[in-house]
């Protein structure tokens, strides 16, 4: 609270300012008598002169003992002195417009400034109070000196009346609304500190950069980050440093600034100390008919992302692990049942129809054998041969009419909705492996929905960061497949994408691995999803980055087991 009464006190008028002018203007008011009286000396009455030198010296020593003790001593000037200073000033300027011919007087306009200077000065109330003041002084000299009152007179006074009231009024509403800004200028005073502490506090970086790449603002963690001073930088074209020190910190500015929107998560290049920002950007000003300025906030992530890498290294160990015990699991079955029938034909006493049966039990077993074997090897040999680019809705349309003349999609009615964005979308890929998984994702949702069920299969293109949190929003096309089928049970949406899992009697398991595996091997993504509509069973989204992204334009390939021939491009058995 004092802190706001100070602050707010150095707002209004400061009446030393207006006290000089005051003391100047006394002491060349009673010089400028004295002048006068001198130069016609020898014909001016005696009492005439001697008033004039007695006004000289009265005014030189109240203006220089009063400026002694405002400017010189640094006293504040209380009300009362205010006060005491008006009067004298009305009493000088009475004498002289007394001394100068009373109403022909030429100084009798100098009552306007007393009163002027009263109503800055003095309070509303106090204004009026001079300004009768002045109004009786002046009517009683011309009383007193020509005994008569003409209407020049009653003029002047109706004059010195409404500019005290004027001058008053509008002194006082200047005191007010110097008040209220002095307030409302404290507040911000404090609020820019309180900011100011908070902004040089925190670990965060922080810059802003305006629209022409200037730096506007860089609190001390940014700069200690940046390893850069700031008072080098302020002012100065900025972007290009920036790119310098933290490789694409600058480029995500610059991006979110022509695209005017913010960017939620962007992850920089390592910079040449090794380091790794995790970047924010925001819009904080919109510049009219220019590029709005752009506020990043970023932090060190460098030892997050080791143990993100660290994290995931142990995943895909656990993956080899899980995988290798499954494929054993799988293998072992048939195993058992091949040694078993193998031993009881080497048996003595077995008769025909029974060699038979166990015969034909060794064959069905290998032939299961061979055929997860193959499963198995499809799976691990999906990876991306050639990156070209190719069309997204043309690998949907052909993925759905190979479905179709499936056996199992003879009772189940398959539809197909593209939007106009995404007849015009494409991505960089391999057409066989895109073909394959689009193909796994439909004829999973037809072997679901089962016969006189549906399946619906929508592609549009968004921009999502989905696919790519780190580098923030980008363009991708979505394929959509919905069955009618009885859904994913809860709590197994985690596993469906799991190699060897399977909730449908008689599947392998690998189908929907190979839909991740693709995905993965073209920088996309693959989820499970509740439908929205009733009615309908499952919902599996398959996001893909689409050509000119700087996530299509980076694909990471997956590890591969290679094999001789070509990778079978027909359909497999689909599991959820």
């Amino acid at each position: 609270m004092h802190v706001t009464r100070r602050l707010t006190s150095e707002r209004l008028p400061e009446p030393r300012r207006i006290l000089t002018w005051v003391y100047v203007g006394r002491v060349s008011l009673g010089v400028a008598i004295f002048l006068a009286a001198a130069l016609s000396w020898k014909a001016a009455p005696a009492n005439t002169t001697l008033a004039a030198t007695l006004l000289l010296i009265t005014a030189g020593t109240v203006s220089v003992g009063s400026f002694w003790w405002t400017h010189v001593l640094g006293r504040t000037p209380g009300r009362n002195y205010l006060y005491w200073q008006i009067v004298f000033d009305v009493l000088m300027v009475a004498i002289v417009v007394h001394l100068t011919g009373g109403k022909e007087s030429d100084f009798a306009p100098l009552f306007v400034l007393v009163i002027v200077s009263a109503a800055i000065l003095l309070p509303f109330v106090g204004g009026i109070l001079i300004g009768i003041l002045v109004s009786l002084l002046y009517f009683a000299d011309i009383v007193w000196s020509t005994h008569t009152v003409d209407a020049s007179v009653l003029l002047q006074l109706c004059l010195f009346t409404v500019v005290a009231l004027a001058t008053g009024y509008m002194g006082d509403r200047l005191r007010r609304t110097g008040a209220v800004l002095g307030e409302v200028e404290t507040e911000l005073r404090l609020l820019r500190l309180d900011t100011d502490d908070v902004l040089a506090g925190i670990a965060t970086g922080l810059l802003t950069v305006d629209g022409r790449g200037r730096l506007a603002f860089i609190n001390p963690a940014a700069a200690d980050l940046l390893k850069l001073r700031a008072s080098d930088w302020l002012g100065r074209e900025f972007l290009h440093k920036l790119d310098a020190v933290a490789p694409g910190l600058g480029e995500v500015i610059l991006r979110s600034m022509n695209s005017r929107t913010p960017i939620r998560r962007f992850e920089t290049e390592e910079t040449p100390s090794g380091m790794v920002f995790g970047v924010s950007t925001t819009l904080i000003q919109r510049e009219e008919g220019g590029l709005p300025s752009v506020t990043a906030i970023f932090q060190d992530i460098t030892e997050r992302k080791r143990m993100d890498d660290l994290r995931r290294r142990a995943e895909r160990l656990e993956a080899v692990a899980e995988l290798s015990a499954s494929l054993a699991h799988e293998i072992k079955n048939p195993l058992a049942s091949i040694r078993s029938a193998t031993e009881q034909l080497a048996m003595d006493g077995i008769d025909r129809e029974d060699r038979e049966v166990l015969g034909g039990l060794v064959v069905r077993e290998s032939d299961r054998l061979s055929r997860l074997l193959t499963e198995f090897i499809d799976f691990a040999r999906v990876r991306m041969r050639a990156a070209v680019r190719v069309d997204a809705a043309r690998v949907v349309h052909e993925a759905v009419d190979v479905v179709r003349a499936h056996p199992q999609a003879a009772d189940v009615q398959v539809e197909v909705e593209v939007s106009p964005d995404a007849a015009r979308a494409a991505v960089t890929g391999d057409g066989d492996l895109l073909h394959r998984a689009v193909l796994n994702l439909v004829l999973n949702g037809v072997q679901w929905a089962g016969a006189g069920g549906r399946v619906r299969v929508e592609l549009d293109a968004l921009d999502s960061d989905l696919i790519s949190p780190a580098r923030g929003s980008e363009p991708v096309v979505r394929l959509q497949v919905t069955d009618t089928g009885p859904g994913v049970p809860e709590g197994e949406s985690d596993h469906v994408f799991d190699p060897f899992f399977s909730l449908r009697p008689g599947g392998s398991g690998l189908g929907l691995a190979l839909v991740q595996r693709a995905a993965d091997a073209h920088g996309g993504a693959v989820f499970v999803d509740q439908p929205r509509r009733e009615g309908w069973g499952a919902t599996f989204v398959l996001y893909l980055p689409q050509t000119g992204s700087r996530s299509a334009s980076t694909q990471p390939e997956a590890e591969v087991t290679e094999t001789d021939g070509p990778a079978p491009a027909g359909p497999r058995e689909p599991d959820a």
